[in-house]
Order: structure tokens, then sequence, then C-alpha cells
């Protein structure tokens, strides 16, 4: 891990907010709904420093608070790793070695709607990378002494909370072997892209609206300040906001260097559900992207290297 890069606080990791089942053979599926015997919930609370009057918005000391996989202990659970089939990790691994060459150290970042699985899909590169995981909602809940998302807007607006999302990718950029999972809103404000893009690669992943908006109804909308607006039962609330963002947010989307398509995937697996992927699945089709990406850049990662 770069030097720069110290790893202090432990991030309150939802693992993006899926639900979790376990099949046969350990690896986690998504949007299934596990046989009581084979639930896991995999939630790693947050530490946060005490708060005082005195510091209540303090301006956190730049040491990036990520996770480094060169330092994961055995505990799946404090690591944030998932452990998928032996099959699928030796693809992951055999990949992610064809991939190193041309990234050369070179920073990725996810973006995507709520609930899409940038965390679980970023956790899983940055280990098999040798990487640093970041997730940049929580470097901003660290700045606003622990406060959540939702407080955020709640309390100081969307415009606050963009302008330290902003500040948040702009120190990120001038780090290299990061693996961000970003805001679904990141992507709204050029001068986020200018950053991301600095020296890095963005890889959208592309899920299915109803698959997500059933994602998040399996755990609830009141972390997701966004779908506050709408009205209805948890799905039809999350399915009605998640298609304004699109259309609001798809062009935006579409500039990322490289797309995962989860209807893609499940299509050339063979799969009938994209509910059927797993994590592992999706994290060896982002690597084959990036690589075609920087393929057709000639080795080339980002302009100005």
């Amino acid at each position: 891990m770069e030097a720069g890069v110290a790893c202090k606080l432990n991030y309150p990791t939802w693992i993006e907010s899926e639900r979790f089942g376990r099949n046969s053979t350990g690896s986690l599926r998504f949007g299934r709904i596990a046989k009581e015997e084979h639930k896991a919930r995999l939630v790693v609370l947050p530490h946060f420093p005490v708060l005082t009057s005195s510091n209540r918005f303090r301006s956190v000391s730049f040491e990036i608070s990520c996770s480094s996989s060169k330092n994961f202990s055995a505990s799946t659970i404090e690591t944030g790793s998932v452990h998928a089939p032996y099959d699928e990790a030796l693809v992951l691994k055999n990949k992610s070695l064809e991939v190193e060459p041309y990234l050369n150290g070179h920073s990725i970042y996810l973006v995507g709607l709520m609930g899409s699985g940038k965390t679980t899909v970023g956790k899983i590169l940055s280990n098999v990378l040798s990487y640093s995981f970041c997730d940049s909602d929580a470097l901003i809940k660290q700045e606003v002494n622990g406060m959540s998302v939702a407080e955020i807007f709640k309390l100081h607006g969307e415009r606050f909370f963009r302008k330290k999302e902003t500040e948040v990718l702009q120190r990120l950029s001038s780090k290299k072997q990061l693996v961000v999972s970003t805001g679904g809103g990141a992507v709204v404000c050029d001068v986020n892209w200018d950053y991301m893009q600095k020296k890095g690669i963005v890889v959208w992943l592309d899920v299915p609206l109803e698959a997500l908006a059933q994602r998040i109804a399996a755990v609830g909308t009141h972390s997701r300040p966004l779908l506050h607006y709408e009205h209805g039962d948890p799905y039809t609330k999350a399915l009605k906001r998640l298609s304004y963002l699109l259309e609001l947010r798809g062009k935006n989307y579409a500039k990322a260097n490289a797309r995962v398509s989860l209807e893609e995937i499940a299509g050339k697996l063979g799969y009938r559900d994209v509910s059927d992927l797993t994590p592992t699945e999706i994290a060896i089709e982002a690597l084959q992207q990036i690589e075609g990406y920087l393929k057709e850049e000639g080795g080339m990662v980002v302009a100005g290297l």
C-alpha cells in the first residue's frame, strides 16, 4: 500500500446494503433470502471519535481511512473480504494477474446507483489486487463527526454533502492503488470526473432497476435520503426514485471508462436472473472490462502519465 495511506478507521460496512444467502458451495448470492440455517449477516460496526462541542465540524487531517487488503486478518467480517468457491477465486486471481501489468498501480473508481454493489465488489477487487479500499461516503461521514448520510442531508442539505464529496475525491485523486466506492450521485459533478480520471479508471456497475429496488426494499429505505421523497411501499418507492435518478444520471454513468452490465453477465453464464450472480462473478467481469479498456488505450491507463 502506498506510504501516504494510513489504515486507522474501521468503516461502517453493510456490504452495500444487500442481503446475502450462502449456497452449498460457500458462495454469496445477491438478493436471495436464504434458508434460516444458511443466513449470513455481515455487519461491521463503525468506530468514531468522541464528539465534543469544540470539534463538531472539525477538518480531519487527511490520512486516507481505507482498509488495506495487505493487512487482512483471518476474520471475514473484520476485513470485509468475501469468500467464494475455489474455482471462482482462482479465475478471479488469474484475471487480476493479467490486468495488473496494464493497471500499473492506478486506482479504480466504482460508480453506479445506490444498491448496485459498489462496496461489495470494491472489497473483492481491492483484496485480489492488494489495493486499499475506500468508501467516499464513509470519508464524508468521518469529516462530519460520524453523522449518517441521511443526517447530513437533513441537517445541511444535499449541496453541503456534494461539496464534501468533491473534496474527498480531490484528495483521493493524488493517491494510487485504491479501489474507491463512490456515492451514487458523484457522477453529476463534472469536476468529480476530472479527479476520478486523473490517475484512475472509472467503472460503472450497471444493475437492472428492478433488482436494485428489490435489494433496497429488503433492507429498508431509511438510510437512503433520496428515497424519502417518494410514497408507497418500499419497493415502489425505490423503483420510482431509481427510475428518476437513472434518467437524470444515465448519460453521466455512460462516461465511465468501463461498464459492467449484470444483465450481460447473467446472459453469458446462462442465469435467468441477475440475483443468481455472485459478487465474485461480477468482480471478474469488472476486471475483464478494465483489461479491455486498458488494451484499447495501448497500455496507457490514463492521459497524463
